[in-house]
């Protein structure tokens, strides 16, 4: 992959590491880095804080690549912050922000590992909170349109958030 132009500059260039996956990827080395960003992005997030970042129902859109190594090592560096951040809509208007996961979605990412998500609505820290702390947090940063619907399928499932 990459051009001949791509090639001639990374060719014994000092400044340039190339790795293998199993290093870069590595979560033992990931975390001894101070201050890891991990940005990562889903294509759906359930009001558990649940993400789905491969999959739409049945259908495999992409891999998972290093997404839960990224997660863990930056959530073990030392002042690290694993986000994920995403539009709070589809192209197409629908909630990226779901009271479930369609029908055959795979968990890219569990609830437990998620701390921080981010729409332009705003940020939700998810990191030790409870199941209705998290709906209430997801609720918020959802597109407006969609957090009435949200807010009662949270209630339903969860009580009052």
């Amino acid at each position: 992959m990459g051009s001949q132009r791509v090639y001639d500059f990374i060719d014994d260039n000092p400044g340039v590491a190339m790795k293998q996956v199993s290093f870069t990827n590595d979560t033992a080395i990931i975390r001894r880095n101070p201050k890891v960003t991990a940005i990562n992005s889903a294509i759906e997030i359930d009001l558990t804080g649940q993400v789905c970042a491969d999959t739409i129902g049945t259908y495999q859109y992409s891999g998972v690549g290093g997404q839960m190594d990224f997660v863990r090592g930056a959530s073990l560096s030392e002042g690290g912050k694993p986000i994920f951040a995403l539009a709070s809509t589809t192209t197409r208007g629908e909630s990226k922000i779901v009271p479930f996961l369609k029908e055959g979605a795979g968990v890219t990412t569990t609830r437990a590992h998620v701390h921080y998500i981010v729409t332009e609505y705003g940020i939700a820290n998810l990191f030790g909170q409870n199941l209705r702390q998290r709906a209430r947090a997801l609720i918020n940063i959802a597109h407006p349109n969609h957090r009435e619907e949200l807010e009662r399928q949270a209630f339903a499932r969860f009580g009052n958030v």
